[in-house]
């Protein structure tokens, strides 16, 4: 997949596979997630850094055709 007209800045996309949407779903719910995108605490050093991510969204699909090996 190529997006376009990205003149400002670049984009990162991350796909992930999962056999059922109950099984995103609680992933999404889970500790390990929560844990690993977890934002620094106000008044850390960390919190002072400026981020480079601009903004983030989830967009979900579903596969509608799938070749057998």
């Amino acid at each position: 997949m190529l997006t376009h007209n990205l003149t400002e800045y670049d984009e990162l996309n991350v796909n992930m596979y999962w056999e059922t949407m109950d099984s995103f779903t609680a992933w999404r719910n889970s500790d390990a997630f929560k844990a690993a995108h977890k934002r620094p605490e106000p008044g850390a050093e960390a919190a002072h850094k400026e981020s480079p991510i601009l903004g983030s969204e989830i967009i979900t699909y579903e596969v509608a055709s799938v070749k057998n090996r």
